[in-house]
């Protein structure tokens, strides 16, 4: 039987082992998508507990305890941070099979230098270990980032933001790690939403315009944020989609349904889906006009119970993957942006896994000279980026694609423990080559090994998105 979570874990073969010791452990990390503050970077803070740095945002800790029957107030309510610490170590010791529990320990003996189990029985020693090394100023927000070897990091940043804390960052030589923003122009393409007008008024602010009343004042003002992004190191846009493609309308149905919304009135859902189209075209193109790379995440059927939504707002946990598959729809949307040559590089994620095989197709449509992998399959999203769910995507992108040209992980989260989980990426990368070795079926060529895994693990993400490190 194997030690739990030993210097081996999840490695099975001698060439897993040799593949991640010698070089996948030792590579650093980009994030090039993730919801973290920088405003926590450019003030340094320091964390006053375990709940506020572990649990404080964490939806998918808090999904699992809610399916342990806990009540909201140790979740998101209003008990103590230790009595919520408590409640998640009795949950936790709960969590076989879940990568919760892998995550949750990789982050304790990192940081924490804890090799222990955490559960109801050890919760008051890991409290108080954890708050312990937390007041250390080694413990900061710069230096859980610097002791996790990450050389950029990429945050989630709307186009109305000012972007003044990466300003900061980059103005203070005392910290080596890039922070860049990403673009997420979300707000200003759902022109159904209730708020939408509202929005409009601060984008027209931003942009330093009056006001915006036609779609082409839209794509000013976001041309004019486009352009002071770039001047901020921004190269990559981010986008959730509930959709991907409808039938294109002429510019004049366009500002028709544009007008119609700016009247105050609701437009039908297949007005709503021609603007959203008319929108990602005309972002797509100025991205490819930019040399900027286009993230489409999609797939995810938000929001889905009221009365927590009511209470919580979004991203509390409540949301799904939506079984839709837009394969046909993800392959026409490219196909409208490459007919004149406008095709940004592009990354897909599906939080379906049904769509892998659908991607992979989709991929070897479009892909061209002008770079390795131009569109990238995203690796495994949110509810699947699990043992499973990375296994399955990274077999389905060999089968079909190029695996060796695969931008790798991301964290997609808002933790800074969360590094880790690029590590359990690595482990598994590192397994499932070291069997396909062990199997005969690639040879155990070591340089050429080495080389696929330290490029998927860091070298193809700087090179895809022209990171300067």
């Amino acid at each position: 039987m194997k030690a739990f979570m030993d210097k081996d874990f999840l490695l099975e073969t001698k060439t897993a082992k040799k593949l991640y010791h010698n070089y996948a452990e030792v590579t650093p990390i980009l994030d090039y998508h993730c919801h973290i503050n920088p405003k926590e970077i450019a003030e340094d803070r320091q964390f006053e507990n375990i709940t506020q740095v572990w649990l404080g945002g964490d939806h998918y800790k808090w999904r699992f305890m809610r399916s342990n029957g806990v009540d909201e107030k140790y979740i998101t309510g209003d008990a103590s941070d230790y009595e919520k610490f408590c409640k998640w170590a009795e949950c936790l010791g709960k969590a076989i099979g879940n990568p919760l529990f892998h995550w949750s320990h990789l982050e304790l003996q990192r940081y924490f230098g804890y090799h222990g189990v955490l559960s109801a029985k050890t919760a008051d020693e890991v409290w108080n270990l954890c708050n312990k090394k937390l007041a250390d100023p080694s413990m900061s927000v710069r230096n859980l980032i610097r002791r996790s070897n990450v050389t950029l990091i990429c945050t989630t940043d709307d186009p109305i933001d000012t972007l003044e804390w990466h300003k900061k960052i980059a103005e203070d030589d005392s910290f080596e790690v890039k922070v860049l923003p990403a673009w997420r122009p979300d707000k200003a393409m759902n022109i159904e939403k209730p708020e939408y007008l509202e929005y409009l008024a601060k984008l027209a602010a931003a942009a330093g315009k009056e006001e915006i009343k036609t779609f082409e004042d839209l794509k000013g003002a976001l041309q004019v944020r486009m352009e002071f992004f770039a001047s901020m190191g921004c190269n990559v846009s981010d986008h959730a989609l509930e959709y991907v493609m409808y039938a294109p309308a002429t510019a004049e149905e366009i500002e028709a349904i544009f007008a119609k919304r700016l009247a105050g009135n609701a437009v039908t859902k297949e007005e709503e889906l021609q603007f959203k189209t008319a929108f990602m075209l005309f972002v797509g193109k100025e991205y490819h006009k930019m040399d900027w790379a286009m993230q489409l995440h999609y797939g995810c059927k938000r929001d889905n119970n009221t009365l927590m939504y009511e209470k919580l707002g979004p991203d509390t946990g409540y949301d799904c993957i939506n079984n839709y598959a837009p394969s046909a729809q993800m392959a026409d949307f490219l196909n409208a942006l490459i007919i004149t040559d406008e095709l940004p590089r592009t990354v897909l994620y599906s939080l379906n896994p049904n769509d892998n095989q659908s991607i992979g197709t989709i991929l070897g449509c479009f892909q061209d000279s002008t770079a390795v992998a131009k569109i990238q399959q995203g690796s495994a999203w949110w509810f699947n980026d699990h043992k499973t769910g990375m296994q399955d995507q990274m077999i389905s992108l060999a089968n079909l694609g190029n695996l060796s040209g695969f931008v790798g992980m991301l964290t997609d989260s808002r933790s800074f423990l969360s590094y880790t989980r690029h590590e359990y990426f690595r482990r598994i990368l590192c397994n499932l080559i070291g069997n396909w070795v062990e199997n005969g079926e690639f040879p155990a060529d070591m340089d050429i090994l080495s080389e696929i895994v330290k490029n998927i693990s860091y070298y193809n993400a700087k090179k895809y998105f022209k990171f300067e490190i």
